[in-house]
């Protein structure tokens, strides 16, 4: 039996505005100081966290939500890998087609003198982070079918992600969030077209 929760239509709403918000301030293609001095911190922290965070970024690479849905395949939750296999072109289209199309700012590599620039491109579109809007996406679609201890390791592995994608001198802190709004939205609104569980959160019940 499958329902259609309110939370995702709240989450769309929200997350819709944030994206929306985000694309405003960032329209002009810079960066503003109190944008920059949060970049500055996080991207100068010592090498030490480097490979750690560099690992968490792969999180939010394309490919990550069809390795996700090998797990959803193997627990026979249908609704949860089409959702995981349609956010991949759903990202490539609204995020490289669109939002790239109206919004343009530069990369830190471009737009922030200083920056430290660690194995990311220096130039190209920043806007906004491919990688926030993956591992978003995922954490949103998943939110039905885990147990909240659970849906609070996501969220906080999503924000590594997000994090390390600053620190390594890839996005700025706005194409980050506004990335991960635009996910979100995504996962809301692929939530509520396909139907999810009705009942307690549970990632091991095959039957729903």
């Amino acid at each position: 039996m499958t329902t259609r929760r309110r939370a995702d239509l709240w989450t769309l709403l929200v997350a819709v505005a944030v994206a929306v918000l985000c694309s405003w301030l960032v329209s002009s293609g810079e960066v503003g100081p109190r944008e920059r001095a949060v970049f500055a911190w996080v991207n100068g922290w010592p090498e030490a966290v480097r490979w750690p965070l560099w690992a968490f970024q792969l999180l939010g690479v394309l490919g990550m939500p069809l390795l996700v849905g090998v797990v959803a395949l193997a627990l026979r939750r249908w609704r949860l890998l089409a959702g995981l296999v349609l956010l991949v072109p759903l990202k490539l289209l609204v995020h490289g087609e669109v939002v790239k199309a109206l919004v343009q700012r530069e990369r830190p590599g471009s737009t922030i003198p200083g920056a430290v620039l660690r194995d990311v491109p220096s130039a190209g579109i920043a806007y906004p982070s491919g990688h926030a809007v993956i591992t978003a996406g995922i954490v949103v679609l998943l939110a039905p079918y885990v147990r909240r201890r659970w849906l609070v390791l996501l969220v906080a592995l999503s924000l590594l992600n997000s994090v390390a994608r600053v620190y390594l001198g890839g996005h700025a802190p706005l194409d980050v969030v506004g990335g991960a709004a635009l996910g979100a939205a995504l996962g809301a609104a692929l939530n509520l077209v396909l139907g999810v569980p009705a009942g307690p959160r549970s990632g091991v019940d095959p039957s729903a």
